[in-house]
């Protein structure tokens, strides 16, 4: 098996990416854990940014992108590019990204939404790569609650 993350593929089916999302980030942060989204283009980083900025009334998320800058100030950072400036030790892998830098994280989590066809298509074709590559992978699907289910795991002991 490979050296390097755990490998983590989340099949959206009853939430979007906008609602899982904060609620992945927030728990690295309640672990007081640094994280990276990567993103497939700037306006995907825009959008997403934009969106953590106000999604809820209630509570605050603090990220940053390029367009913010002091990356290693920014427990959230939002980008296209192959980077971890603040040191992160998580990595979620959002869109059509075929994201093959994983080092200097523990955990990536690839989320995909299950109600289209492509993006399952390109989540089973990194699955593929990944697996062939010897790291340890599992598979987690959202119940009609949206709570999600380890559906699939491959190597290790999770």
């Amino acid at each position: 098996m490979a050296d390097g993350p755990e490998i983590r593929f989340y099949h959206l089916q009853t939430r979007s990416l906008e609602q899982t999302l904060p609620v992945l980030l927030q728990r690295c942060l309640d672990r007081e854990m640094r994280a990276v989204v990567r993103t497939t283009d700037d306006q995907e980083t825009e959008r997403l940014t934009d969106h953590l900025w106000g999604f809820s009334q209630r509570s605050f998320l603090p990220h940053g992108s390029d367009h913010d800058g002091h990356a290693g100030l920014q427990p959230v950072w939002l980008t296209s590019k192959s980077e971890n400036p603040n040191g992160a030790k998580v990595l979620f892998v959002v869109g059509d990204n075929d994201e093959q830098d994983l080092s200097g994280f523990e955990l990536v989590c690839h989320l995909f939404d299950g109600r289209s066809e492509s993006a399952v298509a390109g989540a089973r074709g990194r699955w593929k790569v990944l697996l062939e590559g010897g790291h340890h992978l599992t598979y987690w699907q959202q119940d009609q609650r949206g709570r999600w289910e380890k559906k699939h795991q491959t190597g290790g002991s999770a």
